[in-house]
């Protein structure tokens, strides 16, 4: 049956239309159509040889000629060339979930916009705003969309379904048949991205949970809905599934669920080897299978005699064994953060000044806050020329004099050339409280050439911290062929810190080459890439990168106070 087909080409012409700016009549014509041709219970092909295609509603003499021509040589001439007076980036622009055609259209016509990166950048820049019928709300919306549809091999970026797991979670909290309730699988773990959400709930009546949690509003359809587990897609496609238990089994099924295969895989046979059988119900006696412990995820690693695992590090490397010795880690906090050293300003391609910066970053309860815009030669970023780099100083200065028990830093993040040279004279890098130097164009260099480039601007006596080392933009970019180990080894010398962006499709470094930073002895600092206010709360996935690398509080700068900042920046 070529129903679908059909169906969907139809919808294709009314996209098209729609951003063309053609009347709304002969756009609706054709989802009409569309719509009836979808949910026929005869096949379409089958119509169209009896002559009866009029028959169908919404489909005049006009549509029914179109559909035969498709039906019968699987092309229509009207929307090959329909498609040839449209840029085919719009097109991709229409697959964005959220965004139709009205908004394509309008980004196109008054922006210039024609493909998703630089509706991306757009967005970035809070360009969309401008126009009517957007704000920040959208383009945010619109941020997200974009990663959603750049799904890596199925999955989604950290944050969205981060967002889509908390909301979930609010929403079962309202359901007085829940007793714990809690996120598991590699969301709880905070990968860098994630396939689905696991949700896992205690309950005496598992049955009124199940038909709470499929009533949520943001479900798509029910794949599966039992008992113990349910499992539902949302309106952006995301899978979620909701495990329910008994109480005393919540513990267990935690730390069942939440674990990789590998990690878990290990603690069963620790478990077998002294005498028990553990699985997600509880620990259990191997030769009586009498219920041990199971109501708590940490009684169950201490009757193992292991400390308790955090969840970021339930990966089989090595954890394990760490846990066996009590020599774990003790990892950074989520709370431990006292500023952000990498926010762009709308000197640059940010879109909030530094005066509103600093005010929306000292409610937060953070003490200090980094400004660290583009420097002269990426014009794309609006980056500051040299004069302009002298006012934004004195900017940033009369900025401070406002503030009390708080601080802005004047930072940049200056190009690193190809040659490994900075994009500002020595002169001029001396005048900031701190310096990012970062890498953003001519990626493609061999690992010894980009090595070289980078090791050669970090060994800069007034370069501070490495930005988003490796360049990778996930699902999108790979990183480029660097040989971390020399990096890391001429950073240890010179002190340079190394950078975990925060961005969600950054995340870079990513958490194996943090640990192996740590393990040389190199120190971190954690950057959102902000460009507005509300990128600023991205910082927690810079800790989960940064907890998943085992590092500590005392490995990361932005964990101490302002006046040991002001000490260690001043040498």
């Amino acid at each position: 049956m070529k129903n679908q087909f059909v169906a969907d080409v139809l919808y294709q012409i009314a996209d098209l239309l729609d951003l063309k700016g053609e009347i709304f009549f002969k756009t609706r014509a054709y989802r009409t159509a569309a719509q009836a041709i979808e949910v026929l219970d005869e096949d379409i092909e089958v119509v169209a040889k009896e002559g009866r295609l009029r028959e169908i509603p919404g489909v005049g003499e006009a549509l029914a000629k179109k559909i035969k021509e498709l039906i019968d040589t699987g092309k229509l001439e009207y929307f090959e060339k329909l498609k040839k007076e449209i840029p085919v980036g719009l097109l991709n622009m229409l697959k964005i979930p959220g965004l139709g055609p009205k908004k394509v259209a309008a980004v196109y016509q008054h922006l210039g916009i024609k493909t998703i990166e630089q509706l991306r950048q757009a967005c970035l820049e809070g360009k969309l705003r401008t126009l009517d019928g957007f704000g920040e709300t959208t383009e945010n919306n619109i941020l997200r969309g974009i990663q959603l549809l750049e799904k890596t091999r199925g999955r989604v970026l950290l944050n969205v379904a981060y967002e889509d797991g908390m909301k979930y979670i609010d929403y079962l909290k309202q359901c007085n048949e829940i007793q714990r309730l809690s996120i598991a699988g590699s969301l709880r773990r905070m990968k860098e991205t994630i396939g689905d959400i696991d949700i896992l709930a205690s309950s005496d009546n598992p049955d009124k949970v199940m038909n709470y949690f499929v009533e949520y509003s943001d479900v798509q359809r029910v794949l599966l809905k039992g008992s113990t587990k349910t499992s539902v897609v949302l309106k952006d496609d995301l899978q979620v599934d909701l495990r329910v238990v008994k109480e005393e089994s919540f513990g267990s099924a935690l730390q069942y669920f939440t674990g990789s295969k590998e990690h878990n895989v290990k603690m069963r046979g620790i478990a077998i080897k002294q005498g028990f059988k553990l699985n997600e119900y509880g620990l259990f006696d191997k030769e009586t299978n009498e219920y041990i412990v199971g109501k708590d995820e940490k009684e169950i690693y201490n009757k193992l005699g292991l400390m308790y695992i955090e969840p970021e590090l339930r990966e089989n490397r090595g954890e394990i064994e760490m846990a066996e010795k009590h020599k774990l880690p003790k990892l950074i906090m989520y709370n431990d953060v006292k500023g952000d050293f990498h926010v762009h300003s709308n000197w640059s391609d940010g879109s909030e000044s530094i005066q509103t910066i600093a005010e929306y970053t000292q409610s937060k309860g953070y003490e200090y806050i980094g400004i660290a815009d583009h420097s002269q030669s990426l014009k794309v970023a609006r980056g500051l020329s040299e004069e302009k780099v002298v006012k934004k100083i004195k900017e940033v200065e009369k900025v401070n004099k406002k503030l009390v028990d708080f601080k802005v830093l004047c930072g940049t993040e200056c190009d690193i050339k190809p040659d490994g040279s900075l994009d500002y004279s020595n002169k001029v890098l001396k005048l900031f409280d701190f310096v990012y130097a970062g890498v953003h164009s001519t990626f493609k260099m061999t690992r010894e050439e980009m090595t070289k480039r980078v090791t050669k601007a970090i060994e800069n006596e007034h370069v501070d911290f490495l930005a988003h080392p490796t360049c990778r933009l996930i699902g999108r970019r790979e990183p480029f062929d660097l040989d971390m180990e020399q990096v890391i080894d001429v950073a240890k010398e010179t002190n340079t810190f190394l950078e975990i962006n925060a961005f969600p499709d950054r995340l870079d470094l990513n958490d194996l080459h943090a640990r192996l930073g740590k393990e040389k002895g190199v120190k971190f600092v954690l950057g959102t890439d902000a460009h507005s206010l509300t990128h600023l709360d991205f910082m927690q996935y810079g800790v989960a990168t940064a907890r998943r690398g085992w590092l500590e509080k005392k490995d990361v700068l932005n964990t101490y106070p302002l006046k040991e900042i002001e000490r260690f920046l001043s040498r």
